[in-house]
């Protein structure tokens, strides 16, 4: 059944539109039926949920091309989606949008060793990439946990990270050219497979930039040769904030592990149960790692782990196995399945200086006992980005509201400790009105001429980013 219009009108744009869609795109290709477009009423964050005029899943750079002209003179917006696996709303519909979905395009077009490069389609998942390349020893670098289902087109809407991006940087490091389909329907190649580009950084300005300003429909990637060997530590603390001590403490002595994870008590017995990891009872958990030869992961390892006991650390074990590593990663990388399998919560993704975790970690304590409501805590430690998950009863009335103020004090306390809103899951619509909190009306508005350049009619995912007010006025203007 279809969608019931709001009006004549509404319906008569909303038939002609699909019918030209239904020109250029294979028929399996134009979803309009509304059992089939409940798929995409929302994405990870599913608090909220709007039902999209269609949905298109086109399977070339053309087909995005000509979708994309037809919206442009039809003024329908577009909502670009990846694998919709989103915390912060990033792929939500409005009513009257089109979602333009990239999970038909997942080719691979190029592998080049010697320039290592690989070249994709990019509804292609991001541990598919890994996966094309890891036979010939080597691998790409950002891994989010949502690795196994998320696209490198979301990753790259967002500049995602994950735990290993201390060492190896984030999309941005790893991103060397993108294909990019502009609102017109004009095709635009950025960067390519090099190490830099001449004129402006454009490429960095796409990169990050959650569907603004167009749709990247190929990629080529940074691959990097495999290290010799790996090896966790685990590190059990008698509280979160010796643990963010620590943390400090090992980034200020220059040591780069490859990561350093964080999880506390409640993460902890989470992951435990699910995965089996061997993870310590503590009330905070450091996960580790170095790589290199033998003899570096040996020298690295003495340096932290002489470290970690000036700060009286309750368990300080080296994985011995490869099996034992790979059941510690499971743990870690498992934490935001194994919370969901017990409790309803909302993902948050504020970034601080390192220095700050301590203060930081200590205030969300003090603020979960004035909300009444308990946090889990799970990041990236190494590079400050956290991820508090705030426990809330979905079917309370008025705990989501709760939550959400919440969460908009955390982040506002990130910003205040010298940090940002977000570092890998992007402004969506989770985090929109609280863009002023970290930016000046001068800085929003040298954003938003940046989109009105590559979308006059602010017609690419619509009610995103910016303040919802300031949206809706650069779209009616």
């Amino acid at each position: 059944m279809d969608m019931p219009a709001a009006n004549p009108a509404t319906l008569a744009k909303r038939d002609r539109v699909l019918a030209r869609l239904a020109e250029v795109l294979p028929e399996q290709a134009l979803i309009r039926d509304e059992a089939e477009r409940r798929a995409y009423e929302c994405d990870a964050l599913t608090a909220y949920t709007c039902l999209p005029m269609a949905v298109v899943l086109p399977g070339t750079t053309a087909e995005v091309a000509a979708v994309l002209r037809i919206c442009h003179e039809e003024r329908v917006p577009i909502v670009p989606r990846g694998a919709g696996t989103s915390l912060a709303g990033g792929s939500l519909a409005t009513e009257d949008a089109i979602i333009l979905g990239v999970a038909r395009m997942r080719d691979v077009l190029e592998v080049d060793h010697a320039d290592r490069i690989i070249r994709v389609q990019t509804g292609i998942t991001n541990l598919a990439v890994t996966g094309e390349v890891e036979s010939d020893g080597f691998f790409y670098a950002p891994d989010p946990s949502s690795q196994l289902a998320c696209a490198i087109a979301g990753n790259i809407a967002m500049n995602s990270g994950g735990a290993h991006c201390l060492k190896y940087g984030v999309t941005t490091n790893n991103l060397l050219g993108v294909t990019l389909v502009q609102m017109d329907g004009t095709v635009i190649e950025l960067g390519g497979a090099h190490m830099d580009a001449a004129g402006y950084d454009l490429l960095g300005l796409v990169c990050g930039s959650e569907g603004q300003l167009g749709v990247v429909t190929e990629a080529t990637l940074r691959i990097l040769p495999k290290p010799e060997g790996a090896r966790p530590v685990l590190m059990g603390f008698d509280s979160s904030e010796v643990a963010g001590a620590c943390v400090s403490d090992i980034i200020k002595a220059g040591v780069l592990p490859v990561a350093i994870e964080f999880m506390d008590r409640p993460c902890i017995r989470a992951c435990e149960d699910f995965a089996k990891a061997g993870y310590p009872d503590c009330e905070a958990l450091l996960i580790v790692e170095v790589e290199g030869s033998q003899d570096e992961i040996d020298e690295q390892l003495g340096l932290i782990t002489q470290i970690a006991r000036r700060h009286n650390p309750v368990e300080l074990r080296e994985s011995q196995s490869e099996e034992e590593s790979k059941r510690i990663w499971l743990g870690r990388k498992s934490a935001f399945g194994a919370m969901g399998s017990i409790n309803d919560y909302m993902c948050l993704d504020g970034t601080i200086p390192v220095s700050s975790l301590p203060f930081v970690l200590r205030r969300i304590g003090e603020m979960s006992q004035e909300f009444g409501l308990d946090v889990a805590n799970v990041f990236h430690a190494g590079d400050g980005n956290m991820h508090p998950l705030i426990l809330f009863d979905a079917n309370k009335p008025g705990d989501l509201e709760l939550c959400e103020a919440f969460g908009a004090e955390i982040l506002k306390l990130c910003v205040e400790a010298g940090g940002c809103l977000t570092g890998e899951h992007g402004v969506g619509i989770e985090k929109r009105d609280l863009m002023s909190v970290q930016f000046a009306p001068e800085d929003l508005e040298a954003q938003m001429r940046i989109k009105d350049v590559f979308d006059p009619h602010w017609l690419l995912n619509p009610a995103k980013v910016f303040p919802l007010e300031a949206s809706a006025t650069r779209r009616a203007a």
